[in-house]
């Protein structure tokens, strides 16, 4: 028994290694790429990939989310009388949390996975080899681009995702409900803060990093065969929505104590 649980454990500390390294290399070589114009096009191209056929999925779950938040919250407030509230809560629910968090696994499960697929299926294929064969660096020239791509347009997707989140609450508030259409948005504008908009985008960055690098690494890393790769592809998405969620607790808690500190302050002057 304990010989099986510190193999475990040796694998483990192997495995962690393994991806510092990995994430490691990939830092330096975006730092490196972004001075060099002949990575721009394969930037390009992973961009259209990424984020421009990703919007209407990530725009479409918005939607849905603001509307399910507006029929869920409408009864509990009108209890109250103050439905004509509903804006506030379904306006900072859509873009501090549910919207980032939401956009995020959503491109977990349809970027993370195709890219885990796609490199996978080079390193099974020995593609990944030709390429360092030539004297390329394959994580300069197939995961940089990928990774970059992630981390600039996350952060458009969820600003995407947001605005389609806040119309879908507001079709349901105004046009399903009846709620005054000028008290809807007058308390939405007194309620939401440019901090929490700010909140929301600035996550992007984060959850897109993390989706493309663990993607690219279980790419890099996958067993043999069909089996190698599909297992990849579920380890890769298991993966990136933890690791989504945990970056959102960690980076929740960093951001209330900077707005404690500093943004409160501000608004108080």
């Amino acid at each position: 028994m304990i010989e099986i649980v510190g193999s475990k454990a040796v694998a483990v500390v192997n495995d962690a290694g393994r991806f510092g390294r990995f994430v490691w290399q990939t830092i330096v070589a975006s730092v490196l790429s972004c001075a060099k114009t002949k990575t721009y096009p394969l930037i390009w191209a992973q961009m259209n990939i990424i984020g421009v056929r990703s919007v209407p999925i990530v725009m479409i779950t918005g939607a849905f989310v603001g509307m399910i938040l507006a029929v869920q919250a409408y009864d509990q407030l009108v209890s109250m009388g103050l439905e004509e509230r509903l804006g506030v809560l379904i306006n900072i629910s859509v873009v501090k949390e549910l919207g980032p968090v939401l956009a995020a696994v959503m491109l977990a499960g349809r970027v993370g996975g195709a890219l885990t697929a796609e490199l996978g299926t080079m390193n099974v294929t020995e593609q990944i080899d030709a390429v360092r064969s030539i004297g390329t660096n394959p994580i300069r020239y197939l995961v940089v681009p990928r990774v970059l791509a992630c981390l600039l347009l996350t952060p458009a997707l969820i600003i995407y995702g947001d605005l389609l989140g806040i119309l879908g609450g507001y079709f349901v508030g105004v046009v399903q409900f009846k709620i005054n259409s000028w008290a809807y948005w007058n308390f939405s504008a007194g309620g939401v803060e440019l901090w929490d908009v700010l909140v929301g985008v600035i996550k992007g960055f984060f959850f897109g990093a993390s989706i493309a690098v663990i993607s690219c690494y279980k790419g890099f890393t996958c067993k043999e065969g069909a089996h190698g790769v599909g297992q990849a592809c579920t380890e890769a998405f298991v993966a990136s929505f933890i690791s989504i969620l945990a970056l959102d607790y960690a980076l929740a808690v960093i951001f209330k104590a900077i707005y404690n500190t500093f943004w409160s302050v501000r608004s108080l002057v």
